[in-house]
């Protein structure tokens, strides 16, 4: 694709940008500065992918997903500030979920250890992960604000600070999980993802695309559980002082 037939796909911007500015929706700014956002990073991306892309150094690949690990964190937790401690339990679940799936894919051959496959594979796991953590924090908010009658209750009759939250916690972690298990239901039916997509339009034969697509979307299945699982756990401890009192 040349550049000229990019600049001609920014009618996908102005149509929302107009559809904004008649129903008064006042998103034109917000649309204006993602799309500038979204450009400059994802072309400087793309300059700095083909630079570590040539260098095949296990450094360069490293540093780029400390570099993702860290924006996903720090972008996470600007939903969590009310949970102490919140920067280095998100960290720590995105770490985890690197490690597990990398070990698996890497461990077992499934995939070559080479930039071309562990950077965009990592990049889609710590997004998705970066996603779920704050789905799950948003849910455990709302669900200790409308229960917290029913988890002082149990407090004042001497339940632990573990038995008078579980039931929050297991339905944020829940509803946190839903979104990435319901899509993948359809997924091939209602639509073609993303991944497969790309390899199809760049020539790939479709059953490898399915293949790879099916190896994107289990691991996406770990990373949801994982990624929420110590989110949740990390975190429910903090919400109570010593005399097991919530304090949020």
């Amino acid at each position: 694709m040349t550049y000229t037939a990019l600049s001609l796909t920014l009618i996908f911007v102005f149509i929302p940008f107009a559809l904004s500015k008649t129903l008064k929706l006042g998103l034109e700014n917000d649309i204006f500065i993602a799309t500038v956002r979204s450009t400059i990073q994802l072309l400087a991306v793309g300059y700095i992918l083909s630079f570590v892309f040539e260098a095949k150094s296990a450094v360069f690949i490293v540093l780029m997903i400390t570099l993702m690990i860290v924006v996903a964190t720090l972008n996470a937790r600007k939903k969590g500030r009310w949970i102490r401690g919140i920067t280095w339990k998100i960290a720590l679940a995105l770490i985890t979920v690197e490690v597990i799936t990398q070990s698996v894919l890497l461990g077992f051959q499934i995939v070559p250890a080479t930039p071309q496959y562990i950077i965009p594979i990592s990049g889609m796991m710590i997004g998705n992960a970066m996603v779920i953590s704050v789905l799950f924090l948003n849910r455990f908010k709302a669900e200790i604000d409308a229960r917290t009658d029913e988890v002082e209750l149990i407090l004042s009759l001497g339940g632990t600070p573990k038995q008078a939250i579980h039931r929050q916690l297991i339905d944020a972690v829940k509803a946190s999980m839903i979104p990435t298990i319901e899509s993948q239901k359809t997924i091939g039916l209602v639509q073609l993802p993303g991944m497969m997509s790309g390899q199809i339009i760049g020539g790939a034969d479709p059953i490898q695309a399915v293949q790879f697509q099916l190896l994107i979307i289990f691991a996406l299945l770990t990373c949801a559980a994982v990624s929420s699982t110590i989110v949740g756990f990390t975190s429910y401890r903090t919400l109570f002082n010593e005399r097991m009192q919530l304090h949020i």
